[in-house]
């Protein structure tokens, strides 16, 4: 599970204590600081990380010249600091800077010792020798704080793919909201925490959100076929998609906000054109999908940029970006079904035998063939919706 810790050492004075009780409150997994006595005011809840003989993480991002020099100059400050924090039980786990494999040797050492405080390491990446330095220390440590100078990712995914069987954490060190989100997602798997510098609490609260921010196990009902007619030309909306769908995914289109049908991707082969295995044809243009945060969102409002989710025919579900959406005139075909409860999920769909939509065991149906009776795959909200945000209030749709 990814986690974050909360970098003290630049947060501005004023906004300190805020810092501090936003991260307990947000039940953030670590705290950094070199201050002992402040970290030992936090509950055990919270990993509290010291850094011994002051800033090491804060003056790396900046590439100072102390923190270069930070290496074998502060040795002897950072043991005295180490037995210090050994005797404090306020304290979870010890940073220390390494810079050449010696210096890593002697933290993993340590470690095995077990005589004490965890002891975890800081490497600041700059060229290769420091990144294979990082892949080492990401082998034989219980956390690896790497800071990488460069803002390609390309260093981050040599160190995943190294550490791929290790046990222990990598943490990298962000900038901002917007690069954790870039760095959790990286070779798929991501670093397994970050270690960022809020401004204010606002930023401890939006880190949060960002890592709890996952996609749900959707439960599907099966829909039965009440009838199908042609409806004749309208504007029909193609999904194209950053990502390759599996066979049995798709995506949730409704007329109806509160039901959708499971419209087939175009992963299976077709006669007279190629596969898109990006695309979903998914329906006509007033039509809901739904997205992310159980928020909905009208066909005519998808584009490039766009989330949405991308569900399986077992109610697994995964974010998937859109590329683009495709609006174009066609014959248009309404499909009308019922769930076990009675319900009305309506679904306008292109009039044409390549678009499809998903049954029971991932069953892929053409929608020209339905018949009454037939069995489709849907998903039945529990909620009203307004700006395709649910809310209790009476609505209906007909």
């Amino acid at each position: 599970m990814r986690f974050a810790w909360i970098d003290l050492r630049e947060v501005p004075r004023p906004q300190l204590q805020a810092v501090v009780d936003a991260a307990v409150h947000a039940r953030m997994t670590g705290v950094v600081s070199a201050d002992a006595e402040l970290l030992g005011t936090l509950p055990p809840t919270v990993t509290r990380v010291l850094v011994p003989g002051g800033p090491t993480t804060a003056s790396a991002k900046k590439g100072d010249k102390e923190t270069k020099d930070a290496g074998s100059s502060k040795e002897a400050k950072d043991s005295a600091g180490s037995k210090e924090a050994k005797s404090d039980s306020g304290i979870d786990v010890l940073l220390r800077k390494f810079t050449t494999q010696d210096e890593l040797d002697a933290l993993a050492a340590e470690n095995r010792a077990a005589s004490g405080t965890p002891a975890a390491g800081f490497v600041d990446v700059r060229d290769d020798r420091t990144l294979q330095l990082s892949c080492a220390g990401a082998m034989a440590l219980p956390y690896t704080v790497i800071h990488f100078a460069d803002p390609t990712k390309i260093p981050l995914e040599i160190v995943l793919a190294a550490a791929e069987s290790a046990e222990g954490k990598l943490v990298t060190v962000v900038s901002d909201l917007e690069e954790a989100s870039i760095v959790f997602d990286v070779l798929e798997r991501g670093s397994d925490g970050i270690l960022f510098t809020p401004r204010s609490a606002d930023d401890v609260f939006a880190l949060a959100r960002l890592l709890e921010a996952t996609t749900p196990q959707l439960e599907l009902s099966t829909l039965t076929v009440e009838s199908i007619r042609h409806v004749g030309l309208g504007d029909r909306v193609c999904v194209d998609t950053c990502s390759h769908f599996e066979e049995d995914e798709g995506i949730l289109v409704g007329s109806y906000s509160s039901g959708f049908v499971l419209c087939c991707s175009e992963t299976h082969p077709l006669p007279y054109m190629p596969t898109r295995p990006f695309r979903v044809n998914a329906g006509a243009l007033h039509s809901y999908t739904l997205g992310p945060d159980n928020r909905t969102n009208y066909l005519s409002e998808v584009g490039s940029g766009s989330a949405l989710l991308a569900v399986g025919a077992d109610g697994r579900t995964r974010r998937v970006v859109v590329g683009r959406a495709k609006l174009e005139s066609r014959p248009l075909l309404e499909i009308r079904t019922h769930a076990e409860d009675g319900r009305l999920v309506s679904l306008t769909v292109q009039d044409d035998w390549h678009v499809r939509v998903l049954g029971p065991g991932g069953k892929v149906l053409n929608v020209t063939e339905l018949q009454t009776g037939d069995e489709l795959l849907g998903y039945l909200a529990q909620d009203k919706r307004h700006v395709g945000l649910p809310i209790g209030e009476f609505c209906k749709e007909v």
